[in-house]
C-alpha cells in the first residue's frame, strides 16, 4: 500500500501539532526533527548591563502551568511522533537545560531508544549579562530510533565525508542563525527568537536521511526543516499554529531550489555498495588465476585458485580465512591485507573490488 497518497507532502499546515499528526497514517515518515516550546520559565524582563532589553523568548506557546502540564504536552507529542515513524524512523528532538532531560526521560518511557545526544556548541553564544552563571553556550539534541531493535540509518560515509575525513564527533560547532538567514517582521525585528540555523538542520537530515525520504517537523516555526529538506531533495510535513510563522515558512520554502538528485544523494556505505565477491574478480581476468598475492611488507605469499580461494603451502582457504591463518590472528580483512603487483607496486584487492565496483556503476 502506498502510503504517501494520504500523506499531506512538502505542505506547511497551520494548526495543532497533535491533532494534525493524528490525522496521519501510522509508520509513514522516515524522520522527525521536533524543536518543541522549551518552558524557559523565565520570571520577569531581561536586560543588558546598559539596560536595554533582551529580546528573550516571552510568547505564549512557551507557557505552561506546571512541570506536570508540560509532561503532559510532551508526552502526547511524542507518543504521535512514535506512532506515524516506520520502524526504521529516527527522531530528533532539540532543547536546553529547562526541558531536554524531561523530555529525554518521556522518550525513554515510551519506547524509543536513544543513539546519541548531540551537543550544539553556539559559536557565537548570547552572554550571561547578569553574571550569575556560566554563559549558556550549547543546546542538546537527543537522536533516538522508534525502538531497541530498530534498523534505523545513519550515513556514516556522508558524516566523515563532511567532516574532512574524520569520523563525525557528537559535539557540532555551528553560529546561532544571524545576518540574511534571520527571518525579520516589518520592524526588522526577528520573527521567531528560536530560529534555527540551516548548517544545523543540513547536518541531522544528511545524517539520517535520502533522497525522497519523508520528514516531519510538527513545531516548524519559520520553516528551517521544510527548506533544508527541500533543497536536499527530501520530502516534508510541516506543522505550526502561528499564523505569522506559517506565512514567513511558506515564502521560505517557495525560494528555495532543490539540489539535484547526484547533488542530494549520499555517500554510500560500505553496507549499501554492491557486493563483489573475490571469486568475480578471479573469473573476470582481473586477478587471474595463478597470481602472486602477498601482505603489505611480502612477508607472506599465496596463490590465486580458481575458485577464489588462495594456498599458501598446505594452506587453503579464502582471502579472509587464510589472511587469518597465516597472522595466526582471529580475523582479517582480506581485502585490506593481500596485495598484488601492478606496474612495480603493491595495490591492495580493495583498490581492484573499488575498480570493478566503478567501472560497472
Amino acid at each position: 500500500m502506498d502510503l504517501t497518497r494520504e500523506l499531506p507532502l512538502d505542505q506547511i499546515m497551520r494548526g495543532d501539532s497533535i491533532e494534525l499528526m493524528r490525522m496521519l497514517p501510522p509508520a509513514s515518515v522516515h524522520c522527525v526533527f521536533a524543536d518543541p516550546p522549551y518552558n524557559l520559565q523565565l520570571r520577569g524582563e531581561l536586560r543588558r548591563p546598559d539596560d536595554s532589553l533582551v529580546d528573550a523568548v516571552d510568547e505564549d506557546w512557551d507557557r505552561f502551568a506546571d512541570f506536570a502540564a508540560y509532561d503532559e504536552f510532551t508526552r502526547a507529542w511524542l507518543t504521535e511522533c512514535r506512532r506515524v515513524l516506520r520502524k526504521d524512523g529516527t527522531l530528533w528532538v532539540i532543547g536546553a537545560y529547562h526541558n531536554i532531560f524531561r523530555i529525554g526521560a518521556i522518550l525513554q518511557d515510551l519506547g524509543f531508544w536513544i543513539l546519541n545526544d548531540v551537543i550544539w556548541r553556539k559559536s557565537n553564544p548570547m552572554p550571561n549579562f547578569r553574571g550569575r552563571r556560566f554563559t549558556n553556550a550549547h543546546e542538546t539534541l537527543i537522536w533516538a530510533a522508534r525502538g531497541r531493535d530498530s534498523r534505523y540509518k545513519f550515513n556514516y560515509q556522508a558524516m566523515k565525508a563532511l567532516n574532512d575525513d574524520l569520523q563525525m564527533r557528537s559535539d557540532w560547532l555551528l553560529p546561532l542563525c544571524t545576518g540574511a538567514e534571520r527571518i525579520r517582521n516589518a520592524h526588522g525585528l526577528k520573527l521567531h527568537p528560536t530560529q534555527k540555523p540551516e548548517a544545523l538542520l543540513h547536518r541531522v537530515l544528511l545524517a539520517s536521511t535520502a533522497p525522497d525520504d519523508i520528514v516531519l517537523d510538527p513545531f516548524a516555526g519559520t520553516g528551517t526543516t521544510a527548506a533544508v529538506a527541500r533543497r536536499l531533495s527530501r520530502r516534508y510535513i510541516a506543522i505550526e499554529r502561528h499564523p505569522a510563522y506559517v506565512e514567513a515558512a511558506l515564502g521560505r520554502v517557495r525560494r528555495v531550489r532543490p539540489a539535484p538528485l547526484d547533488g542530494a544523494s549520499n555517500t554510500p556505505t560500505r553496507r549499501e555498495a554492491a557486493r563483489i565477491p573475490f571469486g568475480n574478480l578471479v573469473e573476470q581476468g582481473i586477478v587471474p588465476p595463478g597470481t602472486t598475492v602477498t601482505d603489505r611488507q611480502r612477508r607472506v605469499a599465496a596463490t590465486v585458485a580458481a575458485d577464489g580461494t588462495l594456498v599458501c603451502g598446505p594452506l587453503r582457504g579464502s582471502i579472509h580465512k587464510l589472511g587469518s591463518e597465516v597472522q595466526n590472528a582471529p580475523s582479517c580483512n582480506g581485502w585490506t591485507f593481500w596485495h598484488v603487483e601492478r606496474d612495480g607496486a603493491l595495490v591492495s584487492l580493495d583498490t581492484l573490488r573499488a575498480s570493478m565496483r566503478t567501472a560497472s556503476d
